[in-house]
């Protein structure tokens, strides 16, 4: 298994992480994801241990807290050998404190993580969305509270817009705060926001992409084919309104290109599209997940090989899409506004 540094730290990740939203299976949404108990979850972390799958990420509202709890029990024994991701800043419980990335969400919820996960650190904690209601001072003195507390090694951010994310490392910069040296990021080949404005930050900024929903939303998987009902197992049926909305022509337009590309490696669609999210710029680790054993080995298979240059190009072709203003303006400016890509 490749290692990577995640970001500009010194600190060293799989490039291949398990994500255990399939954990705990709590709530119609997390439920429509996977119910994996605690046995089930033994069996997966022991195969990514043997296929050097290291790193696990979770959150606190995965299935209410039970995907850490799961994790936690799963990992008894093994977690020297473990790298622990976890987030926080969504609403967790009714109180009016029980939301955000105030000094008093965050030290509670790291707290509660640690008892979950049955653990005194966590190796990357990370903000689960950017809180405009908390100014960004006290979000980085409290985590600056924590990394000194031993209670968080690394930090990082998800779901922040460019200027959320610049702002933030400015001012840590400022005043001395640890930086963000990670993007807990939405992308894949039929979600390439990320390399609008995120990607040419972390290139710049040195902050490491952990791609979460590399298979776009369930849409990559190999199993939707043109003319053809989802597959009866698809959990598009209840999440599909939920997440990133994909135009079925262009997703069709990239399914095809990955069915070429199929065919011509022998490999699977879902590694292709794995593959080839490993060969851009920033991508620290992709999060693979899984219901079961078969999935989760499917999944690490996308690793050990490369796709062609020309496949790679065929790939970009077909998932190719007009950037929004003010980017599709500053292609025309390619001189001075080199692409990160």
């Amino acid at each position: 298994m490749e290692y990577r540094h995640l970001g500009a730290s010194g600190f060293k990740v799989p490039v291949l992480s398990f994500g255990t939203g399939t954990f705990g299976g709590k709530g119609e949404f997390f439920q429509a994801w996977g119910a994996t108990d605690v046995a089930e979850a033994r069996r997966l972390i022991d195969i990514c241990f043997d296929a050097g799958v290291t790193m696990f990420d979770t959150a606190d509202i995965y299935s209410k807290g039970a995907s850490e709890s799961v994790l936690g029990e799963a990992l008894k024994g093994k977690r020297d050998k473990a790298i622990v991701s976890t987030k926080a800043t969504f609403r967790f419980d009714d109180d009016p404190n029980g939301v955000g990335s105030s000094r008093f969400h965050l030290i509670k919820a790291v707290d509660s993580a640690l008892k979950r996960l049955q653990t005194d650190y966590i190796d990357l904690f990370q903000l689960h969305g950017f809180d405009a209601k908390t100014p960004i001072p006290e979000v980085l003195s409290t985590l600056d509270d924590l990394v000194r507390a031993g209670k968080v090694r690394y930090i990082g951010v998800s779901n922040f817009s460019g200027w959320h994310l610049m702002k933030s490392l400015d001012l840590a910069d400022r005043y001395g705060y640890p930086r963000y040296v990670a993007n807990q990021t939405y992308y894949s080949l039929v979600g390439r926001d990320y390399e609008w404005e995120l990607m040419p930050l972390g290139v710049d900024q040195g902050v490491g992409a952990v791609v979460w929903s590399p298979l776009g939303w369930g849409r990559l998987t190999g199993k939707l084919k043109r003319g053809q009902p989802l597959p009866q197992t698809s959990r598009l049926h209840k999440t599909a309104d939920m997440g990133p909305p994909v135009p079925e022509d262009y997703l069709f337009r990239v399914l095809d290109a990955l069915d070429e590309v199929a065919a011509e490696t022998g490999k699977t669609v879902p590694q292709i599209a794995l593959n080839w999210l490993l060969q851009r710029p920033t991508v620290a680790t992709v999060l693979i997940g899984a219901r079961n054993e078969e999935q989760l080995r499917q999944n690490l298979g996308a690793v050990g090989w490369n796709l062609t240059p020309e496949q790679v190009a065929k790939l970009d072709a077909a998932s190719a899409v007009r950037p929004a203003y003010p980017y599709w303006h500053q292609e025309g400016f390619a001189e001075r506004n080199p692409k990160a890509v």
